[in-house]
């Protein structure tokens, strides 16, 4: 189960578990769309594919939280 993290790694951009907009790659590294379009949908950390995120809604997303734990070192 994807671990659905809170946040851009790369700019610190809110990204809710229930919305679009969050790119991934297999490590589950996360990042907003812009940061995605600016590195060529390629993961600075793990030189990995980012695609796009799955959301997570509902009865899901309840039994199954997203992480509250932010990456944004910034």
């Amino acid at each position: 189960m994807l671990e659905m993290r809170p946040d851009c790694e790369r700019c610190g951009t809110d990204l809710p578990a229930a919305a679009p907009g969050a790119f991934i790659c297999s490590m589950e590294c996360t990042f907003c769309t812009e940061c995605a379009d600016a590195m060529d949908e390629l993961c600075p950390n793990c030189g990995g594919e980012l695609l796009d995120r799955p959301t997570r809604t509902g009865k899901t997303l309840k039994t199954h939280p997203a992480s509250t734990e932010r990456r944004f070192a910034g």
